[in-house]
């Protein structure tokens, strides 16, 4: 903590690094403006009353920033941006022409970032007809003209394109990656909501469970913390190369292996699956069939958020995407040849395919031990409500993930303009 308020403090001493973070300020006043600017027809009680019952759409909320429960011009958030962005990756497996435009560098950046706003504009269509039908089932809003259903589809898009162009425009101007910056401040942004509602039902009887749960808050940050940052060090040589009268090589480094390769990919993934049968009961529920209303009563029972089937069948999705994701962002034969390239080596394994087989060896065993916490962060806020019976703070592992993750990425983001500007003035 003490690290991270004093990078801030000398940030704010730099010009330049100072008017980067005013200007990511001033974005995110734009972006808490247009938050509470609603669609017109929408029943804002009710719809915030089915996404409390509802941890699908509440994990679509917190990736909205927030602005989905209120239902704004821009409820469907990010959403559609990075659903975009997360098929380019899982492209990359498989067309070798995205994976060569990756290696252009910054212009293949450019293009593929091009490409997936293209690509996001369809996903925000469907995902804007969908969030209607599924309000329309709720009775939360009334069955639309085709005129007005057009303008309903076309402003939530709309919303969703300007909260992308204002992640753009911080990532250039501003300081840290925009789309997760965004995504950080309504979850941040939604926290008073929070201890406002804690506070106003809380008692002397529970006030001991409300420290409780604060703690276990605290220990959940700091081992994402930890985890985030812990790395096994794989020991790599360089053999010393003769050119000429100049002797090249001869060093050592090390290649690191993070234990947590994806991030929260794994959780969205998972959680997307296992709460997608409870959609499907709220959307059937009102069906006149028998046999659809049977069945939309069974799935609901059976897949009950705090139900045993619900977190066992979640904890195995997680666990299982993370070593899905690893495998796609992480590939051993690619690291084992760029070494052999350099001329690089690890001591006692021979370059090449045994090198490959030796990281991928090393990253199985690492990845379990991340796997398991991201299944245990993942399932942790049922039983923390359990234990402590406090239900209006949401202790939400994905949640919690996303604002350390976005706060030590910042921070390293934010040293980096640092010592770029100390080796600018050196130069002078």
């Amino acid at each position: 903590m003490n690290n991270i308020l004093a990078v801030f403090a000398r940030s704010w001493q730099t010009p330049e690094v100072r008017k980067k973070l005013i200007f990511t300020a001033i974005i995110f006043v734009v972006f808490r403006f247009f938050a509470h600017i609603p669609v017109a027809g929408v029943n804002v009680a009710s719809l915030k009353s089915l996404f409390a019952q509802n941890q699908f759409l509440g994990l679509l909320d917190i990736f909205s920033g927030g602005t989905l429960a209120n239902f704004s011009v821009m409820a469907l958030g990010l959403n559609p941006y990075i659903n975009a962005s997360i098929i380019f990756q899982l492209l990359t497996m498989v067309f070798p022409k995205i994976e060569e435009m990756q290696k252009e560098g910054e212009a293949g950046r450019q293009k593929i970032n091009q490409y997936t706003r293209m690509v996001t504009v369809p996903l925000a269509l469907l995902q804007a007809f969908g969030m209607y039908a599924l309000l329309r089932s709720q009775h939360i809003i009334a069955t639309l003209p085709i005129l007005n259903l057009l303008a309903f589809v076309l402003t939530m898009t709309a919303g969703t394109m300007f909260l992308v162009w204002l992640g753009e425009l911080v990532t250039e101007r501003g300081v840290g990656n925009g789309v997760s910056l965004l995504i950080f401040a309504g979850i941040v942004g939604r926290l008073p909501v929070a201890f406002t509602q804690t506070a106003s039902t809380s008692s002397n009887q529970n006030f001991m469970n409300i420290l409780i749960f604060v703690g276990l808050g605290i220990a959940v940050i700091a081992s994402i913390v930890v985890i985030n940052e812990a790395t096994r060090q794989i020991a790599v040589f360089y053999a010393k190369r003769v050119r000429g009268n100049k002797t090249t090589g001869g060093e050592s480094t090390h290649l690191p292996l993070r234990l947590n390769q994806a991030g929260v990919i794994p959780i969205i993934f998972a959680v997307s699956l296992v709460l997608m049968p409870s959609v499907l009961a709220n959307y059937f529920s009102a069906s006149r069939n028998v046999f659809l209303h049977n069945a939309a009563l069974w799935l609901s029972t059976t897949f009950d958020p705090n139900g045993w089937v619900y977190n066992g069948l979640y904890f195995v999705l997680v666990v299982g995407f993370t070593y899905f994701y690893t495998a796609v962002v992480f590939n051993p034969k690619k690291i084992s040849e760029d070494i052999q390239k350099y001329g690089g080596f690890i001591p006692g394994i021979r370059p090449g395919t045994p090198t490959a087989n030796y990281l991928n060896y090393v990253l199985t065993r690492i990845t379990l031990a991340g796997a398991l916490f991201l299944g245990i962060i993942a399932i942790f806020p049922v039983f923390a409500r359990a234990i402590t019976g406090v239900q209006t703070l949401l202790l939400g592992g994905t949640g919690i993930l996303i604002v350390v993750s976005v706060v030590l990425e910042t921070v390293k983001a934010i040293e980096a303009q640092l010592v770029m500007r100390n080796y600018e003035i050196f130069d002078k």
